[in-house]
């Protein structure tokens, strides 16, 4: 199954807290963090939530 890479690229300090709250989902917590997730609809949705806040790659 694909898997995504999230990279967090901007602080989510003065964000909306839904925003944060987002980010701290996918077990991102400071700039430069990156996660392997499995590639399923709700976490890519959540991914694409806040693209201005994360970078979003297709892993095999």
């Amino acid at each position: 199954m694909a898997k995504l890479q999230v990279t967090q690229t901007k602080s989510g300090i003065g964000r909306k807290q839904n925003q944060r709250d987002t980010l701290r989902s996918l077990g991102l917590k400071k700039i430069g963090d990156v996660v392997v997730v499995e590639d399923r609809p709700e976490l890519r949705g959540m991914a694409e939530s806040i693209p201005h806040l994360v970078d979003v790659k297709e892993v095999n």
